[in-house]
């Protein structure tokens, strides 16, 4: 693995380093500030920092693009600290599963398949052109390839995870919800910090960061994040330890203020990143046969292997992973006018990816099949709003947005079987204008409103080389709207009511994940995925503020939804391709909150039933091995899926946290925590596949440690998974590659068995 070299640095920096943690999320203590543009600043010696907590412990988010208390938006958010997910152990994106209850991420081979859902739905496809339905922003720039935002997670101040359709405020990709993410920014006084972390299973890691004034309007973060894990699955071929990650990210962040009325941040970031992938196969029957040849029995693809729900070892004479970079950078401008505030947010991104992948799963050389190839987007953005001051009755966001994504595709597959050989480009472009109003018609009475306007062109070419060099390339456009309105009530000081209505929309996409002919030509894109959405939420605090109980009912209708279907094609023929499916439903109720006993003993958590159904799905993929009697009827085989839940929507949700922190002497604290969480059954393929269903499982983590009353330094025990139970990430059904036999292969989560360690962190 790339930066081998640097093992033993991190293992004296990661045994010596001291670290930080808390658990839950902070609860509201202090009256609401003033609504503003979240833009950091220096003013007069003191830093502001982006979307942060108040010194009190009060929760800011830009979940409305402006700076405003989290009890007093009418939308449905979590807030994750940059703590809580240190105490619950997740370094990952695809572990933030376990941080939100109404959050579901689903890992695959390479992150171009992952998916993410929110109440349920997500998107299920394979054509990287394809938008996702929750759409992720860091710091303000949106993410425009889903791939990139699994590269990296350190150095986080918090993360909001909005419920339901985004659309009007974020755009296209955010029909069923938004991830927002927003890195440390600078601190008001000059500060350091090394961490660092090491495992009873041999991972290791650091971080670094300096952060403070440079000069009285003069501020800069640097961060370094560095960390290895060799993974938890044994390669039988060569003896390798593989499922297991590499990465490097570094961060600057700097922010001035030239004037009182204006304000610059620039950031710039780069991470070199590298994953092994191992799949073990978890099920496997005596008549499987590998391609179907009588002589690859289970024991000669997968010899010493034994199949069962705990395996952790694999048999692959190709190493597969992927090996990735990115480098980013935004500029964010703001100027106070007075009367409101107007910002530029311009990003750019480069992301590269090379996968690959030992597609015959074994180690036999006559089949020694494998799939390879790369990913280069090149994605520049830019924003332009004007925002009001928060104090005054007639509140508003205005805003232009313009974005350009380019994508190349270079795929191989062979040499034995399934060929294929090709080169594409997609090409996505998005205009919009945007604007949303909260008005105070009476006191403590608040009309909502907004809308979005928007145009996106898409375009693509595929060179077909396995096919004679056949060429192919089209290009299509489209308008959309999209629309919010609601109304929000104060009914005390610390209670507050709201119910809204909005649309979600998700462009239409060009099928280049699976090939390409002349009918997919003449057939055009995929029509956009639309959605309805209602929701009526509670938000409210008690007893000084120390208790905060929310509840939120909501309803989404999703339309044309997305995925891997069968489609009629224009010459009457049917192929399996990413189609416009059918329609949705989600609908359900969140609880979410926290108690503070004392200033030493924080409670917090959620629960979230999600009532998830397909709607209309007429022509789904059979799953395989499917029969008549199970539903697999017609040429080509097809099932109707109305009526089933769709992937990825477990019934429950819930995560619970505690975190004790009582004075042992006069310099030094105690810290306890305790993360659960739990999610009920689900399945992970969208053709209700009884061979892919996870049953339902709950994951406890506990944490102890000790650390100087001033916050100066903390060393921290914790163990992981601490009752051992054993759940996947994901699961595969091979049966196709084995003559049609029983083949399931798993993804494992890196806590599919438990283990401990030490996390520290001194600062200075």
């Amino acid at each position: 693995m790339m930066f081998s070299n640097m093992t033993a640095v991190v293992r004296v920096l990661a045994a010596a380093g001291l670290s930080l943690s808390a658990a839950g999320q902070a609860l509201a203590q202090t009256s609401p500030p003033e609504a503003s543009d979240a833009s950091p600043s220096l003013q007069g010696d003191q830093l502001a920092e982006e979307g942060s907590s108040s010194d009190e412990g009060e929760i800011i988010v830009t979940a409305q693009k402006r700076e405003e208390r989290v009890q007093d938006i009418p939308l449905a958010v979590q807030v994750v600290s940059g703590e809580a997910l240190e105490a619950q152990g997740i370094r990952e994106f695809s572990e933030l599963t376990r941080a939100a209850p109404s959050l579901l991420i689903r890992p695959a081979e390479h992150p171009v398949n992952a998916s993410v859902s929110i109440r349920g739905i997500g998107t299920f496809a394979f054509s990287p052109s394809v938008e996702p339905s929750v759409a992720v922003q860091i710091d303000d720039v949106p993410v425009q390839f889903l791939a990139r935002a699994f590269a990296d997670l350190s150095d986080i101040e918090r993360i909001e995870v909005l419920r339901g359709p985004q659309s009007t405020l974020y755009g296209r990709s955010a029909s069923a919800g938004l991830l927002n993410i927003v890195t440390q920014g600078p601190s008001a006084d000059f500060e350091a910090r090394i961490g660092g972390l090491v495992t009873t299973d041999d991972e290791y890691g650091v971080n670094l960061a300096v952060s403070g004034p440079i000069t009285p309007r003069l501020g800069l973060r640097v961060s370094a994040n560095y960390d290895t894990f060799q993974g938890n699955v044994r390669n039988l071929f060569n003896g390798d330890t593989i499922n297991g990650r590499e990465i490097l990210s570094t961060r600057a962040k700097l922010v001035w203020d030239p004037t009182d009325t204006l304000n610059f941040v620039a950031q710039i970031g780069y991470i070199d990143g590298h994953t092994t992938i191992g799949r073990p196969f978890i099920r496997v029957s005596p008549a499987a046969r590998l391609r179907g040849v009588a002589a690859y029995t289970p024991a000669v693809f997968a010899p010493g292997v034994t199949f069962t729900e705990d395996n952790r070892e694999v048999v692959n004479n190709v190493t597969s992973g992927t090996d990735y970079s990115d480098f980013s950078q935004s500029l964010r401008a703001s100027l106070d006018l007075g009367f409101a505030s107007i910002v530029s947010i311009t990003a750019w991104d480069q992301f590269k990816q090379f996968d690959i992948l030992d597609q015959d799963e074994s180690a036999i050389a006559a089949l020694d099949n494998r799939q390879f190839g790369t990913f280069d987007t090149h994605a520049f953005s830019q924003e332009f709003r004007l925002v009001s001051p928060g104090a005054q009755r007639l509140r508003y966001t205005l805003g232009l947005f313009y974005s350009n994504l380019n994508l190349t595709r270079d795929f191989t597959r062979g040499p034995f079987f399934s060929l294929a050989r090709w080169y594409a480009t997609n090409g996505t472009k998005q205009y919009a204008g945007f604007g949303q109003a909260e008005f105070d018609v009476l006191d403590g009475t608040t009309l909502i409103g907004g809308v979005r306007v928007g145009k996106g062109k898409i375009d693509y070419t595929f060179l077909d080389i396995a096919n004679a060099n056949a060429f192919f390339s089209g290009q299509d456009s489209e308008r959309y709207e999209t629309y919010k309105a609601g109304i929000q009530q104060r009914l005390a000081p610390d209670v507050m009511a709201f119910f809204t209505y909005a649309t979600g929309h998700k462009g239409q996409a060009y099928d280049i994940g699976t090939g390409f002919n002349l009918v997919r030509q003449n057939t055009g894109p995929v029509q956009p995925e639309t959605s309805e959405d209602w929701q009526l939420g509670l938000k409210t605090q008690f007893l000084d503020r120390r208790v905060t109980l929310n509840v939120t009912l909501f309803n989404t209708d999703f339309d044309n939804f997305q995925a891997q279907g069968i489609e009629t094609l224009a010459d009457g023929t049917i192929n399996f391709r990413l189609a416009n499916v059918g329609a949705l439903r989600t609908r359900g109720v969140e609880v979410e909150g926290g108690i503070r006993l004392g200033n030493d003993f924080d409670l917090s958590g959620g629960v979230s039933y999600t009532d998830a159904k397909i709607r209309s799905f007429p022509l789904a993929q059979c799953y395989p091995g499917q029969t008549a009697a199970q539903g697999c009827t017609g040429s080509p085989a097809r099932q109707d899926l109305a009526g089933f839940r769709p992937a990825q929507a477990p019934e429950w949700k819930l995560s619970f946290n505690a975190s004790y922190t009582p004075p042992i002497t006069d310099t030094l604290d105690a810290l306890v925590q305790a993360a659960y969480n739990y999610q009920s059954t689900f399945n992970f393929g969208i053709n209700n596949d009884p061979e892919t269903v996870q049953k339902g499982y709950g994951i406890l983590n506990l944490s102890a440690g000790v650390g100087g009353n001033d916050r100066r330094w903390e060393l921290v025990a914790f163990v992981n998974n601490v009752f051992d139970k054993q759940y996947f990430f994901n699961v595969n059904n091979s049966r196709g590659n084995q003559g049609n036999a029983q083949a399931i292969q798993s993804n494992l989560p890196r806590d599919f068995r438990r283990y401990g360690g030490l996390r520290a962190t001194f600062n200075f």
